[in-house]
């Protein structure tokens, strides 16, 4: 694999992780509907007032792994067009795919608000770089 074809790995990553957080959203509110904590009617436009925070926070992570991932998404593909032979891009793309999950992990288990906010803002700062890098590797190429 040569170095810009290795940017597909951490793309990939991310991908799988969606899908597992993406998992994770049925099996909850399977589990509470088997305890009767809420029934279809709570799902019928979204989630309504009765759901458990527990049972709705997957659904937010995975809408948090649809919003900024995008970029991160879009930038990789710059990458990879681009053809660029940057040493620390793929290794920074790394760093965000970790820090995402890492953030998951966290909003899905014990959800301390700080953790999950330096973990948040890291995957940021890491992708804003990575957008810098892509735009230094494109000027020097034109």
């Amino acid at each position: 694999m040569n170095n810009t074809s290795a940017i597909f790995l951490p793309l990939m990553t991310l991908v799988g992780w969606t899908f597992i957080v993406l998992l994770n959203i049925p099996l909850r509110r399977f589990r509470a509907g088997a305890r009767r904590e809420v029934s279809a009617k709570d799902f019928r436009y979204g989630e309504s007032a009765r759901v458990p925070p527990e049972v709705s926070l997957p659904n937010r992570n995975y809408m948090n792994l649809l919003e900024a991932p995008v970029l991160f998404y879009v930038v990789g593909f710059v990458y990879y067009l681009n053809n660029a032979m940057l040493t620390w891009f793929v290794p920074l793309a790394w760093a965000f795919v970790a820090l995402r999950v890492i953030h998951s992990v966290i909003h899905l288990s014990y959800n301390n608000v700080h953790h999950r906010l330096a973990a948040f803002a890291s995957s940021n700062i890491v992708l804003v770089a990575l957008w810098v890098m892509a735009l230094r590797g494109l000027l020097l190429s034109a």
